[in-house]
């Protein structure tokens, strides 16, 4: 199955992708001190981004729900120890090993990138870079914008479990919750509201949402927030009843589940937030007034995505001699 390239006609989508490549271009500047660039690898590895593209698409026509999972596999790695490709390792104590990241999916996409690359590029393209690109393609693939995007990312050396927990959200976080933990890697109100429309696609485990249920004494589920939608908290526990396998998933957004598009935002303002930390940003006022702008407006939606995208992939990264170049992206060198 493959996925549209947009649900835009050409002229709006032309329009907006200049308006994003326009803007981008401004933060370029912001990127000098930590020898990010983009087209770092215009000389080196000419066809580098083609080649993880390619990969991607191939993928993702057969496996609709891989954006979605190389998205998730992105957001853990860079609000852990910043995008350098961490979260790829393999071994006991590491950052995949932790519970939390058991879900995580994606992971022989992003070997598979990385091996085509290594085939025409030895030892030139880190698995961060792979990743970083690789998530900006699966969202563009699955509807989203395109983005440009700087590289030049080292991969890391360090690869912690205990570093997880502290670092990444939950969602049955709050909005202040959700804030500091974006204040600490330099992300604002706005990059939160725009990089939660990533649940605008992939699925999540029935234990994610769990917490929003209770159960009865005859083992039957009922909503603890009478805010939710009837009609939606009826279908989630049909999808997922108490006994339902841990290995069960529902879509994040049960409109356009494989389409990156604004819907979940649309699904926000009609009471049909998966998470808990979903329906935070419609009953806070800090948050709600962007939350209807973007489920009014795809296309400021898009432009904002792109903007926090960047930020976000640009999270204390390592360049220069602070890292390596992985052969493989399971093992440090």
């Amino acid at each position: 199955m493959a996925f549209p390239v947009s649900t835009m006609d050409y002229q709006t989508h032309h329009h907006s992708l200049t308006i994003l490549f326009s803007s981008l271009l401004l933060l370029q500047a912001s990127f000098s001190s930590s020898q990010l660039s983009f087209g770092f690898y215009a000389n080196s590895c000419p066809n580098a981004e083609l080649l993880v593209k390619d990969t991607v698409r191939s993928a993702t026509e057969s496996q609709p729900a891989l954006p979605g999972k190389v998205l998730r596999l992105l957001f853990l790695d860079c609000l852990v120890e910043g995008c350098d490709g961490s979260v790829l390792i393999e071994g006991n104590g590491t950052e995949r090993s932790d519970p939390a990241n058991q879900s995580l999916g994606g992971f022989s996409l992003i070997d598979s990138a990385k091996q085509l690359v290594e085939i025409f590029c030895p030892g030139i393209v880190s698995c961060a870079d792979v990743l970083a690109l690789a998530a900006r393609d699966a969202v563009e693939l699955a509807g989203g914008p395109s983005v440009q995007i700087p590289t030049g990312r080292r991969d890391g050396r360090v690869s912690l479990a205990s570093s997880v927990r502290p670092n990444i959200l939950d969602t049955s976080f709050t909005i202040d919750e959700m804030l500091q933990i974006f204040s600490s890697k330099g992300l604002s109100t706005d990059d939160l509201i725009a990089l939660s429309g990533a649940h605008t696609i992939g699925t999540a485990h029935c234990s994610a949402f769990s917490d929003r249920f209770q159960e009865d004494p005859e083992g039957k589920l009922t909503p603890i927030d009478n805010s939710m939608d009837g009609n939606y908290t009826a279908e989630l526990i049909k999808q997922c009843p108490a006994s339902a396998s841990p290995s069960i998933t529902v879509n994040n957004d049960p409109a356009t589940a494989n389409l990156f598009d604004n819907q979940y935002y649309q699904n926000l303002l009609a009471n049909k937030g998966l998470f808990q930390s979903d329906s935070a940003l419609v009953r806070d006022q800090r948050t709600r007034q962007r939350v209807e702008t973007f489920a009014n407006d795809q296309e400021e939606f898009f432009k904002s995505w792109a903007a926090s995208f960047v930020k976000l992939t640009s999270i204390d990264v390592k360049t220069a001699q602070e890292g390596e170049i992985r052969m493989s992206c399971m093992n440090i060198n």
